[in-house]
């Protein structure tokens, strides 16, 4: 009998490494005495056992997208201070389920600098990335350096094709810094290259009627936010920095209280 066990544990660990599954082994034992105790049949034993794999697999694929990503921090929903925002904890509530993302909508979230923007976008992005989601983070900025520098090599094309095959990107920090005509016009084949095929979260300290100024040109603004707004959730956050509180500063000279949904 010893033998014959010897011999199937071997067996199971050949067929685990062929596999590349080791994890079904360790399952494989610690769930063998809990079926014989059980009555598992012999379907529920190797279900259980697979479920294992499978968690495991997806837990450490997250774990690979959530770092490849580029968060400057990981956040979570659980974790965001909902004191100041409690009027659209239902809002974002709705969107944690990710089906925004099988929908290819967007989500442009609004508000002060200081109100939980990017740590709502990042939030969304580790949601995505734990659904099974590529997901790229970065600002406005760096969005636009990285287009230009595909664009003076010829690849842009390609590199807009690339991204597609992101399920989500996000794009922090719209309006800190304006753009000039070229990267402006970068920015929207960025938007236009995933209008309906695939999300984007934005983040910006500006009501739509200032992103005008921002990218230098009222027709490209215009056209810019009718493709992002056309399948998306307008998320208006309110509210003075909570890197400001306790110190009693009320609010940051550059922060605008006129922030409202584009439908207002």
């Amino acid at each position: 009998m010893a033998t014959t066990q010897t011999e199937t544990v071997k067996q199971l660990t050949y067929l685990a490494g062929s596999l590349k599954a080791p994890r079904i082994l360790e399952a494989a034992g610690r769930l063998a005495e809990q079926a014989r105790a059980a009555g598992w049949s012999f379907e529920d034993y190797l279900a259980a056992v697979l479920e294992r794999e499978v968690s495991a697999r997806n837990a450490s694929g997250a774990r690979l997208r959530i770092r490849a990503a580029g968060f400057p921090a990981v956040k979570t929903i659980e974790d965001f201070d909902w004191d100041q925002q409690s009027a659209v904890r239902q809002q974002v509530a709705s969107l944690a389920s990710g089906a925004f993302l099988l929908e290819a909508r967007n989500v442009v979230l609004l508000g002060p600098p200081g109100t939980g923007k990017t740590h709502l976008a990042t939030a969304l992005g580790v949601i995505a990335a734990h659904q099974g989601q590529r997901v790229l983070f970065a600002t406005a900025t760096e969005w636009v350096t990285r287009l230009s520098d595909a664009h003076r090599q010829g690849r842009l094309p390609q590199e807009l094709a690339r991204l597609r095959r992101y399920g989500l990107i996000i794009v922090d920090e719209v309006g800190y810094l304006p753009f000039e005509q070229d990267s402006a016009n970068l920015f929207f084949q960025l938007v236009s290259s995933r209008y309906e095929h695939a999300s984007l979260v934005l983040t910006s300290n500006l009501p739509f009627s200032g992103w005008g100024t921002v990218f230098g040109d009222q027709v490209v603004a215009a056209a810019m936010i009718d493709r992002i707004v056309h399948h998306a959730e307008v998320i208006t956050l309110k509210g003075a920095s909570y890197r400001l509180r306790g110190r009693g500063i009320d609010s940051l000279p550059s922060t605008r209280t006129d922030i409202t949904d584009p439908a207002d």
